[in-house]
């Protein structure tokens, strides 16, 4: 029942920056993990980054390579995700997830997964 809403998508050029904001209300994510996917035309959705309920453990997919930053606020209900140096390939519809439990147990976009956001576009130019 919770509801997650997704900002600060946009576009940019090769080596920019982008920070995306997710809004939680209904619920509180307080005691969940959480995790953003993307999605770009034609491919699965995939698993950028996830933090586990306090923020002291946090997963990066193999193509971050450094380059995002998840981060949390508990007390305001939100997480966000920090991106720099964006290639062409990044591009692609971000989504913000709710995971069932308190840890990142898996980085499938399945059953773990309960509440999704409606995705925020992130578009990177050449």
């Amino acid at each position: 029942q919770v509801q997650l809403v997704e900002s600060g998508g946009g576009l940019v050029q090769t080596g920019g920056s982008l920070g995306l904001s997710c809004a939680a209300s209904g619920r509180t994510i307080s005691v969940h993990a959480m995790a953003w996917f993307r999605q770009a035309p034609g491919k699965e959705r995939e698993f950028v980054a996830g933090i586990n309920w306090n923020g002291d453990s946090t997963y990066y997919g193999d193509f971050v390579e450094g380059r995002f930053t998840i981060a949390r606020d508990n007390a305001r209900n939100s997480v966000f995700l920090q991106m720099n140096s964006l290639k062409p390939e990044d591009t692609a519809v971000y989504y913000c997830s709710r995971g069932k439990g308190s840890e990142i147990v898996s980085t499938s976009p399945g059953d773990y997964y309960d509440s999704w956001g409606q995705g925020t576009q992130v578009t990177v130019s050449s």
